[in-house]
């Protein structure tokens, strides 16, 4: 990814509103992110922890989305994130959604998916050892590079409002 600023990421957001981008808490460290190393920034809010955030590039522009996380009881079976395909315990993987951009965004439409709870896919997809007895690790480079795809696509439906 690109380097970006505090204000670049406030002006990338698609589904947000002034109030959303008021309240915002960016990560503590930002100024040590190695943007280079850097498929998305994911991170939840430190006040809020419900308050989820992603940017990552979609096209070339940095494209950011506002997520919440769903509030779930400790589980004690193995989930799986629709964007590492990394199988977790399931309390740490938890439903997030996003509202919608655009006009679809207007009528509180939303879209969800299953994500790690921490947002800490392209940190998950980087390790040799699976984290789960019985998980398959493909090629880490594949891994990788479908991680930051998904992550895109879905960041691109939250966008178009799809």
């Amino acid at each position: 990814m690109q380097e970006l600023t505090a204000d670049d990421i406030r002006g990338a957001f698609v589904n947000a509103t002034e109030r959303d981008l008021e309240i915002m808490e960016l990560p503590l460290d930002l100024p040590l992110v190695d943007w280079f190393h850097v498929d998305f920034l994911g991170w939840r809010d430190p006040s809020t922890r419900a308050r989820c955030y992603v940017v990552t590039e979609v096209d070339g522009v940095p494209t950011a989305i506002i997520l919440r996380a769903a509030q779930q009881p400790s589980r004690a079976y193995n989930g799986i994130c629709n964007i590492c395909r990394t199988m977790q315990p399931g309390n740490q993987v938890t439903m997030m959604a996003a509202r919608k951009g655009g006009e679809a965004g207007a009528r509180e439409e939303t879209i969800g998916t299953y994500m790690c709870a921490d947002i800490s896919c392209h940190t998950n997809v980087r390790l040799a050892l699976p984290l789960a007895p019985g998980e398959f690790r493909a090629n880490v480079d594949f891994r990788i590079d479908n991680t930051a795809r998904r992550m895109r696509d879905f960041v691109r439906r939250v966008r178009d409002g799809g």
